[in-house]
């Protein structure tokens, strides 16, 4: 053990086989309180054997778990679904313990995970495949939806409860045994959802949990008996597993990074807006692929939106997230913080004008914090414009024209999320047909779809062609086999070398 783990430090192991396993690596990495700064727990880090077993656990599960009928599959996730909302306080609080955002905020984050698994509830009617009388003569041609068998889901440090429901909720329904590989930040929710899962009813080795760094997420990407791998993180790390994971044959879906753009045009409602870029730009500090970090003000909007985002600013209280008062935590460690806090100064030095400097409004103390923050007069050419800073740090970018600010979006590497603040319903038509993002807000900052659609972005925001949950997820999570049946009279049968004939 390191030395600074003591008696009341938490050991976070695997969940192996519908059990707690400790690991025999002697590689564990350090859990924090962000709002605090202090350790209070310890995960072990996985060998490949250990990943190995987690996977052999899936492989065994899996022939008893995708022969369930849909009707007892289905009992089985509506199970899942009372005990997750009966716990989602428990859940929450092991987030804000661990991530830092406040308890709000991490109730939002699992009751958008539990809609997932509701959707997922309706199981036997996402699962009907087509079918085609008479084809061609005496034949019919069907399809049916079969599922991959072990997958795995590698999810990130910001919604360590909700990302994975997206991932294995939808896995697990279609049939499929599930490893999940989480953030060793925040390690905790991934246990007790395994122990949810087990009391709901779903057999050993369905849902299985290996905790780690790298050479975990390598030994999934490698693992022969791994048919698919889906993942959420940073956009180099998501083209890394997309391109390891297909090497080895996998399917994969990785999700990656972002720089959201908030436009705002002259004749929209400037407190609306500065409403929406304040609560969208600093909730849960900054740290969502779907935050707006870039506030792109049209013309006349620039003056009137800036100081009414500005005079906002003080009210924001930030502190620790168990703080009923609280409106944002602390980030989620003191490196990332300060990494944050780093694009404040490279931004006063390439031009921008620094409104507000979180630096000297952080709550004091040895948590990771940072203030909210705000740039003026930012350009593309800025680091703060090009980076995804994943943190409370908003950037407003002055544009003459709609035209301007269209060309900002469309041109930027990143497609995930974008929104439109306008009064003028044909501009709002116009822009969502000529956009190139995956997800579109109008009037709405953050536009996360609802779970009967499906969430992901474009460009260098998703590697691979199916997005996460709703229905792409379900396409994701299985095959499609088509059947040519016939019963014909075996008086009619006879040897024909012929092309088969649909006539």
């Amino acid at each position: 053990m390191s030395a600074a783990v003591t008696a009341e430090t938490k050991l976070i192991g695997h969940w192996i086989g519908g059990g707690t396993v400790r690991s025999d690596s002697g590689r564990r990495g350090p859990v924090y309180n962000p709002a605090t700064g202090e350790q209070t727990g310890e995960v072990d880090f996985a060998t490949v054997e250990e990943v190995d077993r987690a996977v052999q656990a899936a492989r065994e599960a899996f022939p008893a778990w995708r022969s369930l009928s849909l009707s007892r599959r289905a009992d089985l996730m509506f199970r899942v679904h009372q005990l997750v909302l009966a716990h989602r306080e428990d859940l929450a609080r092991l987030l804000t313990a661990e991530h830092g955002k406040v308890l709000s905020d991490a109730l939002g984050e699992v009751q958008r995970g539990i809609e997932v698994i509701e959707y997922v509830c309706g199981i036997p009617t996402l699962l009907k495949g087509d079918y085609s009388e008479q084809a061609s003569t005496g034949i019919d041609v069907y399809s049916i939806r079969q599922p991959l068998g072990v997958v795995a889901g590698i999810t990130p440090f910001n919604f360590p409860a909700m990302v994975p429901m997206w991932m294995w909720a939808p896995a697990l329904a279609c049939g499929n045994t599930f490893v999940l590989k989480p953030s060793e930040k925040d390690p905790s929710a991934s246990i007790l959802t395994a122990e949810l899962l087990k009391e709901a009813g779903v057999p050993d080795g369905v849902f299985n949990v290996v905790q780690g760094d790298k050479l975990a997420v390598d030994a999934l990407l490698e693992h022969p008996d791994v048919a698919a791998i889906s993942f959420v993180g940073s956009t180099p790390i998501a083209r890394y597993v997309y391109e390891n994971g297909t090497r080895a044959g996998k399917r994969v879906q990785a999700l990656g990074g972002a720089k959201n753009h908030m436009i705002v045009l002259p004749d929209a409602d400037i407190d609306m807006a500065a409403d929406a870029a304040v609560s969208a730009g600093y909730g849960s500090a900054g740290e969502r692929c779907m935050a707006v970090s870039v506030v792109v003000a049209v013309g006349d909007a620039a003056d009137p939106l800036v100081d009414a985002i500005r005079k906002r600013l003080p009210k924001v209280k930030v502190g620790d997230g168990l703080d009923p008062s609280s409106e944002m935590g602390p980030l989620v460690t003191r490196e990332h913080r300060d990494k944050v806090a780093s694009y404040l100064e490279s931004g006063r030095e390439q031009g921008a004008k620094v409104v507000a400097d979180g630096r000297e409004t952080a709550p004091d103390g040895d948590g990771f914090f940072l203030g909210v923050s705000l740039l003026d007069d930012v350009t593309p050419e800025m680091d703060a414009y090009r980076d995804e800073i994943f943190g409370p740090v908003l950037s407003v970018v002055r544009v003459p024209t709609y035209d301007e600010a269209l060309r900002l979006v469309n041109e930027n590497p990143y497609g995930n999320g974008v929104a439109l603040f306008t009064r003028d319903g044909g501009v709002a038509r116009q822009f969502q047909f000529d956009v190139n993002v995956g997800m579109v807000g109008i009037n709405v900052p953050i536009p996360v779809p609802v779970a009967y659609y499906s969430f992901g972005g474009w460009k260098s925001s998703l590697f691979g062609d199916r997005h996460i949950y709703g229905p792409e997820g379900i396409d994701f999570y299985t095959r499609t086999k088509a059947v040519t049946s016939r019963w014909p009279d075996p008086a009619t049968s006879k040897v024909d070398l012929g092309f088969p004939q649909t006539r």
